[in-house]
């Protein structure tokens, strides 16, 4: 069954055009696969973003990274930022799950290296989490590398949103967050572009949300008033904590300094949904290009790329807080209600829609 996002609902989200999924996956040969992991004890998961279908350790992606907050457990960053570049697919869990993911995906593309005969002497797989205690009994540290390599064979281009995969158990401004996704489309010297975005949403304060430009987040909090007064239960966050993990993928060829720059207009995308960017909550961008890629063998003494010229880039920017922004809304519109450890109910935004606009 299709799930119902936030355009089913009349909502439209910027200006650009976006891609025919309107998904990270609109970027050629990026796909996306969850396994979701829900028992009496734990509602988590893990979802991997692949670049592309071939060795990207032996043929590496230009990317960057940026930390707006820095309230976070990711790996790989540091590499990202020194060396400019992705070896590896970039996998999103829960926090405490961050080593064990880490381990599957070193075994993974170190058994994809000794298949294609590449060896192997150091990697840097990418890893983001989301903190899922409120739902998800984390300690447990569920996901295994079996749920990994699960993921990873389960990748396709029309991906769930909503809880599935590393969002099962996360929350957004108080209500049911998730992965979700958007993309557009940008014209640069008479040739198409696509900017795709990927979001574990898991942050906001429910008074601070906002949505289609009204604060839709302080009419939660009226009828939650009003329900209590009948024994019904909303519930609702106080405070702007929990994190979001967003990772872009393009086409368009830009240097690892261009894509950070990119990268970075995501967050205008998260405050344009309300948020300010608490303490607790922790903001990591990580963003690749499937345009001029590296060789792990650099054998000639100059490697060649073509950038896009610095002003054609604002109509990047644009994508990309349009994408982010749009991402966050399906994520929660396409989670479903959910039962927290405490037996609090949490609700969906789209139990709320279309009332609230």
């Amino acid at each position: 069954m299709k799930q119902k996002r936030i355009r089913d609902y009349g909502i439209i989200v910027g200006r650009m055009e976006p891609g025919k999924e309107n998904k990270i996956t609109d970027v050629p040969g990026v796909l996306v696969g969850h396994t979701t992991i829900k028992n009496k004890e734990n509602c988590t998961g893990v979802t991997v973003i692949l670049p592309g279908s071939d060795n990207a350790f032996e043929k590496k992606y230009t990317a960057a990274s940026y930390v707006h907050n820095g309230f976070g457990k990711s790996c790989g960053l540091i590499q990202i930022d020194e060396l400019g570049t992705l070896e590896t697919p970039i996998a999103l869990t829960n926090t405490l799950n961050v080593g064990l993911v880490w381990d599957a995906l070193a075994e993974f593309v170190i058994r994809q290296c000794e298949k294609d005969g590449i060896p192997v002497k150091s990697l840097n797989p990418v890893v983001g989490e989301c903190n899922d205690s409120q739902i998800n009994q984390i300690q447990k540290r569920a996901v295994k590398g079996e749920h990994v390599w699960d993921a990873i064979r389960r990748a396709e281009i029309d991906f769930e949103e909503g809880d599935a995969g590393a969002g099962a158990g996360t929350l957004c401004y108080g209500l049911k967050g998730g992965i979700g996704s958007a993309s557009r489309i940008l014209e640069i010297g008479g040739k198409n572009y696509t900017i795709g975005v990927l979001v574990q949403s898991n942050f906001g304060a429910t008074a601070d949300f906002v949505l289609n430009g009204i604060p839709a987040g302080a009419k939660i909090l009226e009828q939650k008033k009003e329900a209590e007064k009948t024994g019904e239960e909303i519930s609702v966050s106080q405070t702007d904590k929990g994190s979001i993990m967003t990772i872009l993928a393009t086409d368009l060829p830009v240097s690892a300094r261009q894509l950070k720059r990119i990268i970075r207009r995501t967050a205008v995308g998260i405050a344009r949904t309300g948020a300010y960017t608490g303490h607790g909550s922790g903001e990591v961008m990580i963003g690749f290009t499937t345009a001029n890629r590296v060789p792990s063998d650099q054998k000639e003494t100059l490697i060649t790329q073509t950038i896009v010229g610095e002003s054609f880039l604002n109509l990047a920017f644009q994508a990309a807080a349009e994408a982010s922004h749009e991402a966050i809304l399906n994520s929660m519109a396409c989670a479903k209600k959910t039962s927290g450890l405490d037996g609090k109910i949490y609700n969906s935004l789209a139990d709320f829609l279309p009332d609230l606009i």
